[in-house]
């Protein structure tokens, strides 16, 4: 149940950054739009090289080699979503209206679904994932 609720999350995410995309809502000229996705990316590729040679999946599977506590999972459990939802945010609050609002809305909602089931799933893979969120925040640090 907790891959197929994972696996809907990342349709949910995917369908709603093309709408996004469909919108021309991604990308703003705005420097402040722009440094704030630079810093999301710069996150999201620190995460991901961080993360190493595991693969990734569509529907969330836990993958062989322990769990990764160093680099920016020192600080949050999930920075390639949060660098996804900043990234979508801010892009979202660019090109502000009640249409790029509900796509923004799915691609942050779909995100923490998928953190749930990814939680739940690490948890029942790693013991020590349970001290893990005693110590870290999920994506923003002393927010959430």
């Amino acid at each position: 149940m907790l891959k197929t609720l994972s696996l809907i999350g990342y349709i949910g995410m995917i369908g709603g950054l093309l709408g996004l995309l469909a919108m021309h809502a991604v990308f703003s000229p705005s420097a402040w739009v722009i440094a704030i996705q630079v810093v999301a990316l710069l996150l999201g590729v620190w995460a991901r090289v961080t993360f190493g040679r595991r693969s990734y999946h569509v529907a969330a599977n836990p993958t062989a080699g322990g769990l990764v506590t160093w680099g920016p999972y020192r600080y949050i459990r999930h920075p390639i979503y949060t660098a996804i939802c900043v990234a979508t945010l801010a892009g979202v609050g660019a090109h502000w209206s009640w249409k790029t609002g509900v796509c923004g809305g799915v691609v942050v909602g779909s995100l923490v679904m998928r953190i749930f089931c990814e939680e739940r799933l690490l948890s029942a893979r790693y013991p020590e994932h349970g001290q893990y969120v005693t110590r870290t925040w999920r994506m923003i640090p002393y927010v959430y």
